[in-house]
């Protein structure tokens, strides 16, 4: 005779001679919450990388940027002016470029490092969320899932912290940058200010990485998961169940 009991951890499960199935379903609300921050982050991820106000660079001399600011990103510096033929005027900064500064050519290619990794991340928390949902068969990697989506939305958010952290200091340093003379900039600004594709990224590698923890920290993946589990609550296997008093009175008479 098979009895429903809750275990320890909160685990739904049925006890009998024969079976020992464990529910999950009720216990990854939070991760399923860790999965929607981590698809919003990594979106809010690739507007950073697609933003050029990283650095607002204001100048004092207006007779060519008319707007008396540019906005200096890590793929290129544009700014407005009335005198050049564009009303927008922007120019391509590479990787290779020997003026740019350190932190840009970084910036460059830990940002797409973090795309990439937001990516991976996604992908494998949503595999680990369908197996606790729906899995009814074999939870053999749950833990490696877990781990693995968790791990990835942490190192998604230091690969996005880094560049955001190192131009930032740049930025209240008030650092200089070399410009060539096509790009019509001064090498030192009046001042810089952080621009909005920074505040952008701070928020998504603040959410990427509360959705690592999230899953990081998912106790119920660290238990030792039977192979096998029934689509329902209360579903019996076979012949297994309770008993029914009434059958049996009625055998007995």
């Amino acid at each position: 005779m098979d009895v429903w009991q809750e275990s320890a951890f909160g685990l739904s499960e049925c006890s009998g001679p024969t079976s020992r199935m464990i529910y999950l379903s009720h216990t990854a609300h939070w991760q399923f919450l860790g999965l929607v921050f981590g698809a919003l982050a990594w979106i809010l991820i690739l507007t950073t990388a697609g933003l050029n106000e990283w650095r607002l660079w204001y100048v004092e001399d207006e007779s060519v940027i008319t707007s008396g600011v540019a906005w200096v990103g890590i793929w290129k510096a544009c700014f407005f002016s009335h005198t050049l033929p564009s009303l927008e005027n922007c120019q391509s900064i590479s990787i290779s470029d020997p003026f740019a500064p350190t932190e840009i050519p970084v910036a460059q290619v830990l940002v797409v490092l973090a795309v990439i990794c937001g990516l991976a991340g996604n992908i494998s928390a949503a595999l680990a969320m369908r197996m606790a949902y729906f899995s009814v068969e074999d939870r053999k990697n749950i833990r490696l899932l877990f781990l693995l989506a968790g791990t990835l939305y942490v190192l998604t958010a230091v690969l996005c912290l880094v560049p955001l952290v190192w131009n930032m200091t740049s930025i209240y340093n008030n650092s200089t940058i070399d410009f060539p003379p096509e790009f019509h900039l001064p090498a030192a600004p009046v001042k810089q200010k952080v621009g909005s594709a920074i505040g952008v990224g701070l928020f998504a590698s603040v959410l990427m990485l509360i959705s690592g923890l999230l899953f990081l920290c998912y106790r119920y993946a660290w238990q030792t998961l039977s192979s096998e589990a029934p689509l329902h609550r209360g579903l019996n296997v076979g012949n297994q169940g309770l008993d029914n008093p009434a059958f049996h009175t009625e055998e007995v008479s």
